[in-house]
């Protein structure tokens, strides 16, 4: 075996990225670690998009394993690579979508779709390619939380295809594209989920990393239809610390679980109530709701977000804030939930076919 390469891998167990809630060597992240007389060289690669933070987890590498190294010179690269996850049943594959990922809450109201959009945005910044679906098709919201001007439509192509707009360089699509902004959806079950499944199957998806499904709150035909047509990575659930909505988000993980639907993790909104005013924290729905229902059902808190003014203004403006103010406490609180969701997903299991995945890798300037 090559001189201490036991030791480097041990020294790197000690990297515990909080995307993954585990060493990087656990998570197989660890692609390679060569060491002989005169070089090492380390390559790490994430299954999660992680543009923000991989030059960080490399100089973090450079810096551990310094006292291993013995006047040797070191390489080390870190990137990551994006593939397909296995899916529930017999789904066939979307085309040109890797991955989906449906944002579901048990009752209307907790900020599932402000949550949906914010999550879209913040993997799109670490380097992912995203797309937004919006299946809430009786109070469809993101053509404006998008910022989409009122009369857009998407392209069509082949007469069959709808080609979705962008906005802030992810793909758009909505039932609030072909209906008037002031036209109620009056529909029976069975064509509402109809109009969804062709909503996502007959759409030219440009090569997406992520599907992002906003849902319709509650557990209804429009559910059911998701889980039996259209190939779901995994879920995440929307509420707020109250019990009357921590009750119908119980419902809705009970439902994915049913349908083999994998929750990747909880999105507890309106934690806290902050005061514009003094700064006073004020927990007035509760205290840990989000926390205790991640911890009874074995999953992930992703994010605990307070109720502030500027993320309901982000939203009512098509200007999200992890867009326009990314810098900002709450837009990191959404890019690290957003990399702890792309991180459980990782370690589910791969699609069969590894025909999807595309890297993208960082490399040191220095090297040639």
């Amino acid at each position: 075996m090559a001189p201490n390469t036991e030791q480097i891998t041990e020294l790197l167990r000690q990297i515990r990225p909080a995307a993954l809630d585990m060493d990087i060597v656990s998570a197989g992240a660890v692609k390679e670690v060569q060491a002989d007389e005169n070089n090492v060289v380390i390559k790490v690669e994430f299954g999660f998009p992680a543009q923000s933070v991989a030059e960080g987890f490399k100089r973090r590498i450079e810096q551990l394993v310094q006292p291993a190294l013995a006047g040797r010179a070191l390489t080390v690269e870190v990137g990551w690579a994006i593939q397909a996850h296995a899916t529930q049943g017999q789904t066939r594959p979307i085309d040109g979508v890797k991955n989906v990922v449906l944002v579901s809450s048990g009752k209307g109201g907790v900020g599932k779709s402000t949550t949906t959009v914010n999550l879209a945005l913040a993997l799109a910044a670490e380097g992912a390619r995203v797309g937004l679906l919006d299946a809430d098709i009786f109070g469809p919201s993101l053509p404006l939380m998008m910022g989409l001007a009122p009369g857009t439509e998407p392209g069509v192509e082949e007469q069959k295809y709808f080609v979705p707009p962008r906005a802030h360089g992810i793909q758009v699509m909505s039932i609030g594209f072909l209906v008037d902004s002031t036209t109620p959806v009056v529909w029976r079950g069975p064509k509402a989920s109809g109009a969804i499944q062709q909503l996502a199957l007959s759409s030219r998806w440009d090569d997406l990393d992520y599907l992002f499904v906003d849902m319709p709150p509650g557990t209804s035909d429009i559910q059911l239809t998701m889980s039996q047509k259209i190939p779901v990575a995994g879920s995440v659930v929307v509420t707020t610390p109250q019990e009357v909505a921590l009750a119908d988000a119980r419902k809705g993980i009970e439902m994915f679980d049913k349908v083999g639907i994998h929750v990747l993790g909880v999105v507890e909104n309106m934690s806290v109530h902050v005061c514009s005013s003094c700064g006073h924290h004020d927990a007035i729905f509760g205290h840990q709701g989000g926390a205790d229902l991640a911890e009874q059902y074995d999953t992930n808190l992703l994010a605990s977000l307070p109720l502030v003014s500027a993320i309901r203004e982000g939203a009512d403006t098509g200007a999200p804030i992890v867009l326009t103010a990314p810098d900002s406490a709450e837009a990191a609180l959404y890019q690290v939930g957003a990399r702890r969701l792309a991180g459980a997903l990782s370690l589910r299991p791969k699609a069969k076919s590894a025909a999807f995945a595309r890297m993208v890798m960082q490399h040191d300037p220095k090297q040639p």
